[in-house]
């Protein structure tokens, strides 16, 4: 049983998830699985992932599901169901991870919090720049190596390297600990406790809502952001259609209204309807689950 699942979730970008992948398999902290969150990725992607299973030294696992639209929170959901560790992080297919990533969440892990974290945006030049050796090398999360090629924004993010700084960095900074699908991490028994995302929502915010209503259960945010470090590659955005992000904000705004801890389209189905009561688990089609281990 791993300490930690990590869960990355992807759509159609396998260079870049080769990359984040590679980048997992030079973590400090080796105790861990990684779950790829796939939302209807095409063959290629599983190609990838399966060339590199005998490559990293995790166990590697794969959740697919048809592509249907935008449905990372259905997946997500699915992902969870199969971490195997009590403790999740979360993070994107083209957010590359520093080598003390994982062991930095590992870390800082308590009772009653989540970890916030974020990551520095590399521009599209840059990003198609980064080779292999650059991923395996550590190069591509170095600060120095960046700004020589092509990095203008000079992110204290990277740029604060002892850990003295960055602890205090974390604790006076202004931003408020949010629920970052990019980099964040929780108990799976909290994740479980207000029933994971909510399904009907897409794209814009998505991940926010799971956190405020992890607030409203108890569980508070806790800010990593200068301690736990992923560098962005930039790709084109093709997912954001007409009305995701007003669907997505009116039910944030119920959320926030209600204080509510728990979502009815989330892990688990509410049944009351067929006179089952909450929280009993709705039926569901199984998941296609691609060279899965374990």
């Amino acid at each position: 049983m791993p300490a930690i699942s990590v869960l990355i979730s992807t759509y159609n970008e396998p260079q870049w998830l080769e990359w984040v992948l590679l980048g997992y398999a030079r973590q400090t902290f080796a105790d861990f699985e990684v779950i790829v969150v796939d939302d209807g990725s095409g063959p290629e992607t599983r190609t990838r992932i399966e060339a590199l299973r005998a490559e990293v030294p995790f166990d590697l696992r794969h959740f697919w599901q048809p592509d249907q639209g935008y449905r990372k929170c259905t997946a997500m959901n699915r992902g969870i169901e199969m971490a195997r560790a009590d403790y999740l992080i979360f993070s994107d297919g083209d957010c590359v991870p520093r080598a003390d990533f994982v062991a930095c969440h590992f870390a800082q892990r308590r009772p009653g919090y989540f970890l916030s974290g974020g990551y520095s945006k590399l521009p599209l030049g840059l990003s198609h720049r980064i080779r292999r050796e650059d991923i395996l090398s550590g190069r591509a999360t170095d600060y120095r190596w960046l700004a020589a090629n092509g990095l203008r924004r000079h992110t204290l993010k990277l740029r604060a390297r002892q850990a003295w700084m960055r602890a205090l960095l974390n604790r006076v900074t202004p931003v408020a600990p949010r629920f970052h699908g990019h980099n964040a991490s929780a108990w799976k028994a909290d994740i479980v406790r207000v029933n994971g995302w909510d399904e009907r929502m897409q794209y814009g915010g998505q991940d926010l809502e799971l956190g405020e209503r992890l607030n409203h259960a108890g569980v508070r945010g806790k800010t990593i952001r200068y301690s736990a470090i992923c560098v962005h590659l930039e790709h084109a955005r093709g997912h954001n259609k007409p009305g995701m992000r007003e669907n997505c904000l009116a039910i944030r705004g119920e959320t926030r209204r209600l204080r509510a801890t728990w979502t009815e389209h989330g892990i688990r189905r509410d049944m009351a309807a067929a006179g089952v009561s909450r929280p009993g688990a709705g039926a569901r089609p199984a998941p296609i689950l691609e060279g899965a281990t374990g």
